[in-house]
């Protein structure tokens, strides 16, 4: 099984998804890009994880065009931005699906505030990959 998971920046939403999915199982192949990759991971995602216990910090923000000619059984947009300039694959692709959330770091306000919405958001890219997994994946 092969997901492809995308986002604009490929530094926050879509590095939480990929921690998320291959923790479920690593026998899935999960790559995640951006369509304007950021080229650095954001660092309060990298810790929020970390929480958790699942370590992003290895990851890499690479743009979309490195996983254009392959074949996945999903692509999975996690951001309106995505969703709208989604490339098209020359590869095959079975299943193209929008999990949508909001970006955390656009968040602004009191310190407590922006770590919170950190926070909110990677538990619903947990709970929302989680039955994507259990209802979509799990054989």
């Amino acid at each position: 099984m092969k997901v492809l998971i995308l986002c604009t920046g490929n530094s926050c939403r879509s590095q939480m998804a990929h921690g998320f999915l291959q923790s479920f199982d690593e026998n899935i192949i999960v790559r995640s890009a951006g369509t304007e990759a950021s080229g650095k991971l954001n660092e309060k995602a990298v810790e929020v994880m970390n929480e958790i216990g699942i370590d992003i910090s290895h990851h890499t923000s690479v743009s979309v065009d490195l996983y254009l000619g392959e074949e996945w059984d999903y692509v999975i947009t996690v951001c309106g931005g995505a969703n709208e300039a989604c490339p098209a694959f020359t590869g095959k692709v079975k299943h193209r699906l929008h999990i949508g959330f909001d970006d955390p770091s656009q968040a602004t306000g009191t310190d407590e505030f922006i770590w919170n919405e950190f926070r909110r958001v990677r538990d619903e890219i947990k709970e929302k990959f989680y039955s994507f997994y259990i209802n979509d994946l799990k054989i």
